[in-house]
């Protein structure tokens, strides 16, 4: 419960005094970082928080690594948007209209508080559209860099070399999200002895394959289409040790990032 976690992280926003947030936004090339989630199923094995969970513990990984970097972390949008995965329930999706709104309103009274850049990092690949519409929305309002990311396309070429699936075996719940839940949150994670998920099936060949093959080629797909848990890849092939070389390397590169962006605007 946030409760009783707020304030453990120097970064966090929502730890701080109003006064801490603009002392840190004056500052000379400094970042304002929001993650963006989901709350949507992950099949029987994974908790319907994972989204969420997981780009919130990249972000961590990255603020680890850049102490020299000011920047704060908004509360994570814990919400995304999700039609997609409404077949299977658990599901808490926003329409896209509002997911745009309410980030746009974030991004813009945040920027108030005098940051010189905004970064979008996004944990779910329906957003993916959404967070490339919100850089531009916002970014045409205001003189301060507006950027967006999903962690999961950092870096793919060096996370594809840990993989022990073929392409379809890291898509949704698969091998690479549950790897990253058994080394940040083993405790959510069920049973993936008996295979829950199935490797991404997809008609067209130029369409997304799995989660580091996004493809050229948008195609609207309900997910009861593609399996029969809500899980699409290979969980059995999972593992907290890939999980945590997983989160290392995407540490690195968002941290590369975000010290890009603040050198870009010092």
């Amino acid at each position: 419960m946030m409760y009783n976690t707020i304030g453990r992280r120097e970064s966090e926003w929502a730890g701080m005094t109003a006064r801490e947030v603009r002392d840190i936004g004056s500052q000379s090339g400094s970042i304002m970082v929001i993650p963006v989630g989901s709350i949507e199923q992950h099949g029987n094995h994974l908790p319907v928080v994972t989204d969420s969970l997981l780009v919130e513990a990249m972000v961590d990984a990255a603020v680890e690594r850049t102490d020299d970097v000011p920047l704060v972390v908004s509360p994570t949008v814990w919400s995304g948007f999700s039609p997609h995965h409404l077949p299977f329930g658990g599901t808490l999706s926003l329409d896209f209209e509002n997911l745009r709104a309410i980030l746009e309103n974030i991004a813009h009274t945040g920027l108030e508080n005098g940051f010189d850049a905004v970064l979008f990092v996004n944990g779910h690949g329906g957003n993916g559209p959404l967070i490339g519409s919100v850089v531009s929305t916002v970014g045409v309002d205001t003189d301060a860099e507006v950027l967006g990311t999903t962690y999961f396309e950092l870096a793919s070429d060096r996370i594809e070399a840990l993989r022990d699936t073929e392409t379809g075996g890291m898509a949704h719940g698969g091998e690479f999200e549950t790897s990253l839940m058994l080394a940040v949150r083993p405790d959510l994670v069920g049973d993936i002895s008996e295979r829950d998920g199935e490797p991404m099936d997809e008609h067209y060949q130029w369409a997304g394959q799995d989660l580091l093959d996004g493809g050229s080629v948008g195609v609207y797909r309900s997910f009861d289409v593609y399996s029969n848990s809500g899980a699409i890849g290979l969980p059995e092939e999972a593992s907290a040790e890939k999980g945590e070389r997983i989160r290392s390397i995407i540490g690195d590169e968002l941290a590369s990032l975000l010290r890009a962006v603040h050198e870009n605007n010092a």
